[in-house]
């Protein structure tokens, strides 16, 4: 299976660069499944509506958010009712939308998308090790998206060895 992770896309060269880009990317490229961390799409503070359905029609299977998710206010409504965008699995289970979700992708294939938020520098978010990702009996491949990361990267890749994880993290930071 072949996945891309495009991120962190910001204003409106990162919306035109996506828009001109991944069309040709998913061809040449024949590409399954694309998740794209569009958290700062609209003027570098959050993702609006519209922003969202550009990203999505140029080819985005899923878009995560990070820690801006809901500074456009019309996000909170939008990701209600738009299942393909995932904002972070770690805040409050009563905040709008889901922190991950299983998406079907081609030869009847599942992958699990969720984006993670860490509760501090350093220290590895309690999400993974807490049990609110499924096991991997529903999915063949998992893209985990870790926001702002330093060492958790490294800690978190066994803990679900042997179950198609990849971990990907923007605007990581070397220790």
């Amino acid at each position: 299976m072949k996945l891309l992770f495009l991120g962190d896309v910001v204003g409106r060269s990162g919306r035109t660069a996506i828009q001109e880009t991944l069309p040709r990317l998913r061809e040449a490229w024949k590409l399954d499944f694309v998740v794209v961390n569009g958290e700062n799409a609209t003027n570098g503070a959050g993702l609006s509506a519209e922003h969202a359905k550009l990203i999505l029609a140029a080819g985005a299977d899923v878009i995560t958010l990070g820690d801006h998710a809901f500074d456009q206010k019309d996000m909170m409504s939008f990701i209600e009712q738009e299942n393909r965008i995932i904002r972070p699995i770690n805040y409050a289970r009563s905040a709008p939308g889901k922190g991950y979700r299983i998406f079907d992708a081609p030869g009847g294939r599942k992958v699990l998308v969720a984006q993670v938020l860490p509760h501090e520098p350093g220290r590895a978010p309690r999400v993974l090790h807490g049990g609110r990702l499924p096991r991997g009996a529903h999915h063949s491949r998992a893209v985990v998206g870790l926001r702002r990361v330093e060492g958790e990267k490294g800690a978190a890749l066994g803990l679900r060895g042997g179950l198609g994880l990849g971990l990907v993290g923007d605007r990581g930071r070397a220790p």
